[in-house]
């Protein structure tokens, strides 16, 4: 049974360039009612529950709702589930979004660790991204946060902006550093199809940093937040010490968690499911008491050992080999040996995981092992 929950928020005031997750913009007449679908979904489903070790609000923009909102969110949980005293419970908002009360909304309701997209702390890059805030509007969230009480405050940012350079980045960075916030997250910029900044990548009006120069960004990050007290746990993610995100690194661990709302995703018995991408199809379809799955994939011995190879190799202190079957590892000895000879991979202590200079190549080094385990299989 699922020890984490995910629900999904699928509205946006405003859509960003570079996203392509499921969310819309025309909200304003159906929040009640996809509020009122959220609950009966979770009754629904509740059987696949455990006692929740974390929850997870996520979209879109969950900081659009109003407090009410939260409440009852929170309320059917408690109602339905069996929350853990020491759970760790997230909202994800945007700057512009956010509000004292909003904030106070939040805590009022159980949620104890707030995830602000603040992306940049400079306002043309902002701008560029399609963020409805600038910088001061961030650094006022994030303060007004930490005096509202929360006491657990993550941070997400965005680097390989057009137009963006060292200098600039460090700039953020350094002042990302003196909000102390107990967990950062730094995200390469990457051009997904089907959004703004993908066509306009395509059609020359926008450039990407090149490679050394968005390398160097990566490792300067690395280097900033490590010297700042910040651990680094997984290729994009920093903590203060014991306070690593708990749903993350269940994610990564390929822990069981289920996912409720339109576009949500869950990871049970062995399945991968996502729901129905269509808010007003979800609400229909919940309302009369059919299930708003949209797919469900059982995976394969295959998959399973790959998924095991990509999400643990995400973590710096990578995974233990003995989570692969003997006789793949045995398969994968020369190209794992190769990798580490080139300094790509740290093979010491019955552990594998990527080195420094790895993890700018991960998707790389993935691919290859994978393409090995391929060759294996069909043997």
């Amino acid at each position: 049974m699922a020890g984490y929950l995910y629900i999904h928020i699928p509205f946006c005031l405003k859509k960003c360039i570079y996203c392509d997750f499921y969310s819309v913009s025309d909200s304003k007449f159906i929040i009640g009612a996809y509020m009122t679908a959220l609950c009966k979904e979770l009754e629904m489903r509740k059987e696949y529950i455990g006692k929740l070790c974390g929850i997870y609000i996520g979209g879109g923009t969950p900081s659009i709702l109003k407090e009410k909102d939260i409440a009852t969110i929170m309320d059917k949980i408690r109602s339905t589930c069996h929350i853990s005293a020491a759970a760790e419970i997230t909202s994800e908002a945007n700057p512009g979004t956010l509000t004292e009360s909003g904030i106070k909304g939040m805590l009022n309701a159980g949620i104890n660790r707030i995830s602000i997209g603040v992306q940049s702390l400079r306002d043309k890059e902002l701008s560029l991204l399609g963020r409805m805030h600038d910088a001061a509007e961030a650094i006022a969230a994030v303060t007004t946060a930490r005096k509202s009480g929360f006491g657990n405050i993550s941070l997400d940012l965005i680097y390989g902006i057009p137009g963006q350079d060292l200098v600039s980045w460090k700039r953020t960075l350094e002042k990302i550093v003196s909000l102390h916030s107990e967990h950062i997250s730094a995200y390469e910029l990457t051009p997904e199809k089907n959004t703004v900044l993908y066509e306009q990548l395509e059609k020359g009006r926008l450039h990407l940093p090149d490679e050394d120069e968005v390398a160097e960004m990566y490792y300067t990050a690395i280097d900033i937040l490590t010297e700042a007290g910040y651990k680094h746990y997984e290729i994009s993610n920093f903590a203060l010490p014991n306070l690593q995100c708990r749903h993350n690194l269940n994610y990564w661990d390929r822990g069981e968690y289920l996912g409720i709302g339109a576009g949500a995703h869950s990871f049970l018995n062995g399945r991968r499911i996502s729901n129905i991408c269509d808010v007003r199809q979800y609400i229909h379809d919940v309302e009369l008491g059919t299930s708003p799955i949209a797919e469900e994939t059982l995976l394969t011995r295959r998959e399973e050992i790959e998924e095991t190879l990509f999400l643990g190799l995400r973590k710096t202190d990578g995974f233990d080999i003995e989570l692969i079957p003997a006789n793949i590892t045995e398969h994968l000895k020369e190209a794992l040996d190769d990798l580490a000879h080139q300094g790509l991979l740290d093979l010491s202590g019955g552990h594998i995981k990527l080195t420094r200079k790895g993890l700018i190549i991960c998707n790389s080094v993935i691919v290859r092992l994978m393409l090995r385990i391929e060759r294996i299989l069909r043997a």
